[in-house]
């Protein structure tokens, strides 16, 4: 049995020989350490990064990266040309992003930076500046990519997880969570065309890749819309504008086979995944444990079988002592047991994360799993 067949029997509730050791990727920061740390060698540190997640994961010890997704540019083409608008006394930059954004750019800083002003506010914004960029073209799929990716799906043993786009998430960026917010209640006819627009894009994309005849085990949308309170747009919102076309794409999905299908949302989700659930969207990644403390747990109680998980192991234990890991993995274990759930570490592991410790906790899930 490989990590390709044993995802797809942990998540149907079938019997399988172990549980795969994955991870959601690393920090850029993480890296840099580790090589200056000497665990990683200078040769695998200067590769191209697919070549080098591989090293590490390998020597680690996980089996696979879960965040590795391929598909069609369903965004912005062409992208915002990235311009300084204002050097500031610090060093700090005000600079317009790929998205139209005008944010803070702190070269000694790797958090999300600061948003000064949006690009697209109105209709005029939109039907000049973003309307002409959400055109479906061929050129937005790499059709060489595609038969590489048919190519090497017929023999993977590792999941194929295809990138299947957003809803909002990608509009939250656009226009920021304010200007989301006031929009829905100022012009709610722009609001439903942007909606309609980037949902119309995706799918004529999805349409395009699945055509290419690639054996695709997982969708997944990404969303990142909610923070530790909760969601950062209405439910009721979210449910009405949304749902509908979430249930279009899953359908599509579903009648080319694919029946597991993903959002990645971090933060506090509890209040949209009924919309999620009722229109196709059936696992849930990567449940960020928080201050909020996310968990499977509640979410099975509450909707059943139906509901899956991959994620919800509490990535800051990294940085502690073997204690802490031994902790995390018994607190693992009866979730595990409910089935259909699959532990991994609930955000790329930072640069605060102990070498030794990371390989402690592969060792002891393959032990324990």
């Amino acid at each position: 049995m490989n990590n390709r067949e044993r995802t797809h029997a942990i998540l149907s509730y079938k019997e399988y020989d172990k549980m795969p050791v994955v991870h959601f990727g690393f920090w850029k920061e993480t890296h840099e350490k580790w090589f200056e740390e000497g665990f990683i060698s200078e040769e695998e540190f200067n590769m191209r990064e697919p070549e080098r997640e591989k090293h590490i994961t390998e020597k680690l010890g996980f089996d696979f990266g879960w965040g590795g997704t391929f598909g069609a540019h369903s965004g912005l083409l062409p992208a915002f040309e990235e311009k300084i608008i204002e050097e500031l006394p610090d060093g700090s930059e005000k600079v317009r992003n790929s998205s139209g954004v005008i944010v803070l750019r702190n070269p000694d800083a790797n958090s999300i930076p600061a948003e000064f002003d949006h690009h697209l506010k109105d209709r005029k914004s939109w039907e000049e500046h973003f309307l002409p960029r959400l055109q479906f073209e061929e050129k937005r799929v790499d059709y060489k990519l595609m038969a590489k990716k048919k190519s090497e799906s017929e023999t993977a043993e590792n999941p194929v997880i295809m990138g299947v786009g957003s809803m909002i998430g990608v509009i939250r960026n656009w226009l920021g969570v304010e200007g989301l917010s006031y929009l829905w209640a100022d012009d709610p006819e722009l609001f439903d065309e942007i909606i309609n627009t980037c949902a119309e894009l995706n799918y004529k994309c999805i349409e395009k890749v699945l055509s290419c005849g690639i054996k695709i085990d997982f969708a997944n949308f990404w969303e990142d819309i909610c923070f530790k309170n909760g969601p950062l747009v209405a439910p009721s919102v979210f449910r009405e504008k949304s749902g509908p076309h979430y249930k279009k794409l899953t359908t599509l999905l579903n009648k080319h086979g694919i029946k597991f299908i993903s959002v990645d949302c971090d933060g506090c989700i509890d209040s949209l995944i009924s919309t999620w659930l009722e229109n196709g969207v059936n696992t849930m990644f990567p449940i960020e444990v928080g201050t909020w403390n996310a968990s499977i747990k509640p979410w099975r109680e509450k909707y059943g079988r139906e509901i899956r998980g991959v994620g919800g192991m509490n990535k800051c234990v990294f940085a502690y002592d073997r204690n802490a890991i031994d902790a995390e993995i018994e607190r693992l274990k009866p979730l595990v047991a409910l089935g259909a759930y699959i532990p991994c570490p609930d955000h790329r592991i930072p640069p605060d994360a102990k070498w030794d410790n990371v390989r402690y906790y592969c060792d002891r899930m393959r032990e324990t799993f």
